[in-house]
């Protein structure tokens, strides 16, 4: 934890310096605030941050619900055999390395041979390159995300399932309690504290998105909609070398999720007795 957490942050002054490698960080220029106010002056910077939070909140707001249905329908399957072979099938593409997973996104979205596309032609619909649309590219990026994850993330909320005292189950039984009652009073109260953790976890990284699926997906026609900050620092910072305007700016994205963590956090302990602290 103190080497790859604490130690590196020592690098962080190299937002407020004219870095250079040669000099060091010790021995570079102190620039003060400048590479922040390049940033927000930047063009780019209301597309970017625009980007960056509407991917956020869609992979939330499609993502987090799916792995608590797929939890609860799992946990109403009786037939194991049955049972066990939705969870290997689900869990399956979590393992799936990301070069892999944009490739098969690819390959079913390519014009003319893509899956996708020649079931478009079945239905008489033109052609369409759909990673070259900009108004496509932030639904192909978080609904491939929640089929690959949402078996893997359901695990923790099958455990949280398992703890179920069967007791209650039974009682209900007894009063004629149907299924849907059940997962109503018994299971899903049974998953509130574990939701409301991963929530805040979640919440509070709302402006992180993953760079290496989006930068594997992104091409120059839908730049306008894939171009979020990992990606900018990454093109500014490394490919062009710019180390101090890319560490201010990643600087500034983990200020914020900072700030929305400790946010979300203090309503969520206001608002029930479960929090992080």
């Amino acid at each position: 934890m103190i080497i790859f957490k604490y130690v590196p942050m020592f690098g962080v002054q190299i937002a407020f310096k004219d870095f250079n490698v040669v000099q060091g960080i010790w021995g570079s220029p102190w620039a003060g605030l400048k590479h922040f106010e390049a940033f927000f002056q930047s063009p780019n910077f209301r597309l970017i941050i625009r980007n960056t939070i509407v991917i956020s909140f869609y992979s939330l707001v499609a993502g987090f619900p799916v792995p608590i249905l797929l939890a609860l329908a799992l946990n109403e399957i009786r037939n194991g055999l049955f049972k066990k072979s939705v969870q290997m099938i689900t869990y399956a593409p979590h393992f799936i390395s990301t070069v892999v997973m944009v490739s098969i996104v690819i390959l079913m979205l390519t014009p003319h041979v893509g899956v996708v596309d020649r079931l478009y032609s079945l239905f008489g619909k033109d052609m369409t390159n759909f990673m070259g649309i900009p108004e496509y590219f932030k639904s192909i990026y978080v609904w491939s995300g929640v089929w690959q994850e949402m078996g893997y993330a359901s695990i923790i909320y099958m455990a949280a399932l398992a703890s179920v005292d069967p007791a209650l189950y039974e009682a209900a039984k007894m009063d004629g309690a149907p299924r849907w009652r059940k997962i109503v009073h018994i299971d899903l109260p049974s998953l509130i504290p574990i939701t409301v953790i991963l929530l805040i976890l979640n919440l509070g990284n709302i402006m992180n998105v993953g760079f290496e699926k989006i930068f594997l997906m992104q091409n120059p026609l839908n730049l306008s909609s894939s171009e979020v900050i990992s990606t900018y620092v990454y093109k500014v910072g490394l490919v062009g070398a710019n180390f101090s305007f890319s560490t201010a700016v990643g600087l500034f994205n983990s200020v914020v999720n900072l700030v929305l963590l400790i946010a979300v956090n203090f309503f969520a302990r206001k608002a029930s007795e479960t929090s992080l602290w």
